[in-house]
């Protein structure tokens, strides 16, 4: 859940005359919600083979036109020259993937007169413009060779379905039929889901087409189809040999009611097409990597849903897969072999950072590679296995480009996209601190400094809480808490229980228990941050806000308590009943309670904030996005409706055009508004580090 923008440029600073003294640098101005739109945010690195540049994508906010700009940059891997535009800047483009032989690069791109968003560029003299192979319809894997491409693809649109696109709003299994259908532009389903956050309504069912692998030659041509079938075909990756691809395929993805997602993998022959699954013995196979010799793969595995993940290897042919990181506590993710195949490299969230781990694949202890105060994402190596990069923040810093070279343990960084713009705002830090929580479990916090903070002066405290819950904070950049402890306040984050990256049982000790325990968490936070602000905390000016999960906490945090003199709830849950029908992710309190709500009535009603509706004091801003498919707007209708009903004061702030995420990624407008709106509620409820609240007694 990471945001940051702005554009790269050379700052030219005239000499000075001689004898002239450099003019007084005034102050870092606290940060301000429209320092958003200055923010660049650097993502997914890809390493050339030869270790020697770096294609990654640049994102910034484009403010007049409400919109973010990607396009492609290249740096020198040794930094001895600065990194540069790489795709035309009047085009997106997004997912840069090298070539074996580092000769070519392909590329996302939506392009007017294109029907296929896969592009291609050269990338040795003397480069040119990007072009299209025919035949590639979606982001290939190229063979060890280079020879040929891959990729998963669901085919061209059938001619019927271009003659008539009600099929894609009309089950073909509905019984119903209207008089005319050329004048019926609604829906009709006879089977879920129906909704998906970000996409909305979805086509029935019935009427969706899995995606298959096909293969086209580096030349170009007509597409091969080599997987056929009801179900889908995703995640290819070559042998070595070029001979097999390993994918991924899920039994579970027709059913009309999925538990869970059960990904397996199983093995094409390139040459003939035959398949044949590569049985691992674990329920969920994913993220398939080969050995350099072609011999084993690797993959993330687990045995369900609330499950250790782990990585594990088979042998090619078949087997017993070993786990590799059955002691270890952590989740891992994005297993890839080392050059020589004694080392396999995976990152993992812990403690509130990101990081590269390895372990021996002959087995052995997990190793950490990258270290840190901070949180590092897209690990991507050189071919020979000698470099490492990725793009990196922190909480003081935006996203940049860093190069590891591994045999030094050393990095350095490769952009300054957001330098100008940190010369200018005050970054504040936070202080880390440790306590422990009720059963023993040791709980993590970060408490940011007020703007102009002067020792013996109280200001307000400011608790927010994540979504999830099994998500977490940490050493990353949130503009939201800059803007907010810019504004005076004591900036107060931690991750209770139920966060990730502390280990498989801290993550699920919430189950059936959401504002239970977290609770006691997040209020032992609070009393761990007023001690150790020493005095420097007015109790009588607090506030708590959250989203999603921290939205559901929030509003149960109100109806159990008034020490809080003002709420912001976002994306929240008010009334899982309601949330349950509406959501487009059932599965999660399916779980999490324990069943459905004719299951598990019980939990379902006792765990709704709305049971405690009467206990509500405290003047609450709802903030909620009008697409939003994962917590529909209906619970925050819901909440609005009783806390006017009953005369506690409230705003509710609708957002169209935006969904679950908007807080993150919703448009640049409505994501700046929401960071002013939220400043300003609580300015009025709590005043500033400088100002007394605006709201007067008579409000309560």
């Amino acid at each position: 859940m990471r945001l940051q923008h702005a554009v790269l440029g050379l700052l030219l600073v005239p000499r000075l005359l001689h004898g002239q003294q450099p003019p007084p640098q005034s102050a870092p101005r606290p940060w301000q919600s429209t320092d958003y739109y200055r923010l660049t945010v650097v993502s997914n690195p890809a390493l050339s083979p030869d270790g020697k540049r770096v294609a990654f994508v640049v994102t910034t906010v484009v403010e007049d036109k409400d919109r973010r700009h990607n396009e492609i940059w290249m740096a020198a891997a040794d930094g001895s020259s600065p990194a540069f535009r790489y795709t035309s800047p009047s085009t997106e483009a997004t997912n840069p993937t090298w070539m074996p032989d580092g000769s070519m690069l392909a590329f996302s791109s939506k392009r007017e007169g294109s029907d296929d968003d896969i592009w291609f560029i050269r990338t040795t003299a003397p480069g040119g413009e990007a072009f299209q192979i025919k035949g590639v319809h979606a982001m290939p894997a190229f063979s060890p060779a280079g020879l040929s491409l891959v990729y998963s693809w669901r085919g061209e649109d059938p001619d019927s379905l271009k003659k008539d696109t009600s099929r894609n709003r009309v089950s073909p299994t509905a019984i119903t039929r209207g008089p005319d259908p050329k004048r019926f532009d609604g829906r009709v389903y006879t089977s879920i889901p129906i909704v998906a956050d970000e996409r909305g309504y979805l086509s029935p069912r019935e009427t969706r087409r899995p995606s298959h692998l096909y293969l086209v030659p580096r030349s170009g041509g007509t597409p091969r189809q080599l997987t056929s079938g009801e179900l889908s075909q995703t995640s290819p990756g070559w042998s070595p040999d070029g001979n097999t691809i390993v994918f991924e395929q899920d039994s579970t993805e027709n059913r009309e009611i999925r538990d869970d997602a059960m990904p397996a993998l199983y093995l094409v022959n390139v040459s003939d097409g035959s398949v044949r699954p590569l049985p691992t013995g674990f329920a969920q196979s994913s993220s398939p990597a080969w050995s350099p010799d072609g011999r084993s793969v690797a993959f993330v595995c687990s045995k369900g849903r609330g499950m250790d993940n782990d990585v594990c290897v088979v042998p090619g042919t078949g087997g017993t897969a070993r786990n590799l990181t059955a002691g270890w506590n952590l989740d891992p993710t994005h297993p890839s072999w080392s050059v020589d195949g004694s080392t396999i490299y995976f990152e993992a969230e812990v403690k509130g950072n990101v990081h590269c781990f390895a372990v021996a694949s002959a087995g052995g202890a997990v190793r950490q590679i990258t270290t840190g105060e901070r949180q590092l994402r897209g690990f991507t190596f050189s071919a020979d296995g000698r470099a490492l990069a990725y793009a990196a923040s922190d909480i003081t810093h935006g996203t940049e480009l860093y190069i590891d070279v591994l045999s030094r343990n050393t990095d350095k960084r490769l952009t300054s996209f957001n330098d100008s713009l940190f010369k200018q705002v005050a970054a504040i830090p936070a202080d880390t601190f440790w306590f422990t929580g009720v059963g023993g479990l040791k709980i993590q916090g970060w408490l940011m400094k007020p703007y102009g903070y002067q020792p013996g002066k109280s200001y307000p405290l400011v608790l927010s809480i994540h979504g999830g819950p099994h998500s977490n904070y940490g050493n990353v950049l949130f503009p939201e808490f800059q803007m907010l402890a810019g504004q005076g306040y004591w900036m107060l984050f931690t991750n209770p229980r139920g966060s990730t990256g502390y280990g498989h049982d801290f993550t699920y000790a919430t189950r059936g228990r959401w504002g239970m325990e977290d609770y006691q968490d997040l209020m032992q936070a609070v009393d761990m941050a007023i001690t150790r602000a020493k005095g420097g905390v007015d109790t009588t000016r607090m506030a708590v806000l959250g989203g999603s999960y921290g939205g559901f906490m929030t509003n149960w945090i109100v109806g159990h308590t008034n020490r809080f003199r003002v709420a912001q709830t976002d994306r929240s849950i008010y009334n899982w009943y309601s949330w349950y029908g509406s959501s487009d992710a059932q599965g999660l309190t399916e779980y999490e309670f324990n069943g459905a709500p004719w299951e598990s009535d019980s939990l379902y009603r006792v765990l709704s904030p709305m049971e405690y509706a009467n206990n509500m004091r405290t003047p609450m801003l709802i903030v909620h996005s009008e697409d939003d498919k994962r917590v529909p707007i209906t619970d925050a209708e819901q909440l609005f409706v009783s806390l006017r009903k009953r005369g506690i004061p409230a705003e509710f702030v609708r957002y169209p055009r935006s969904f679950h995420g908007l807080s993150r990624t919703g448009p640049p407008w409505l994501l700046v508004d929401r960071l002013e709106r939220i400043r300003t509620w609580f300015a009025h409820w709590i005043g500033t580090g400088d100002t007394t609240p605006a709201a007067t007694s008579s409000e309560r």
